[in-house]
């Protein structure tokens, strides 16, 4: 649309189903070149992506032409799809149902780049679900723990 103009910086996080271990770590890089194809695809800008053995961290320049709900579902249906053709996975792969989207100002770019290319590191100290239920907190969303994933100690 001429005469738009935005700058909107989101991180998205969603999680494999059943919150199972399965994306292989030597695979990763492959996984994480697909999903920029996609995002690439769509006109949104990369800015950091880390893919753990079971939940992804995307942040992305996000421009309006596209809803971010349709965006994460082309990302889940079209990697679903590549995972399965790879055979990366015994039996099938789904991503679990939903999403979280964070949203950050530009001076917060550094940080939030810094804190998703260091996912490894920082769940060595904190799981998935801390990690995510602190940002939900930390962004003041409500939410019903009957409808967050999948949880697995």
């Amino acid at each position: 649309m001429a005469n738009t103009y935005s700058q909107m910086y989101v991180q998205i996080v969603f999680a494999v189903q059943g919150r199972e271990n399965i994306i292989p770590h030597k695979k990763k890089e492959e996984l994480h070149k697909y999903i920029t194809g996609i995002i690439k695809n769509r006109k949104q800008k990369l800015l950091a992506i880390n893919c753990m053995p079971d939940h992804i961290h995307i942040f992305i320049g996000f421009k309006p032409n596209i809803c971010i709900s349709d965006l994460v579902r082309e990302i889940k249906t079209a990697t679903s799809l590549f995972i399965k053709e790879k055979q990366w996975v015994k039996g099938m792969f789904y991503w679990q149902e939903g999403f979280g989207s964070f949203t950050y100002s530009h001076s917060q770019l550094t940080d939030v780049i810094n804190y998703i290319r260091n996912q490894e590191e920082h769940h060595n100290c904190k799981s998935f679900k801390n990690e995510y239920l602190e940002l939900l907190k930390k962004f003041d969303i409500e939410y019903n723990e009957q409808y967050l994933f999948e949880w697995y100690s």
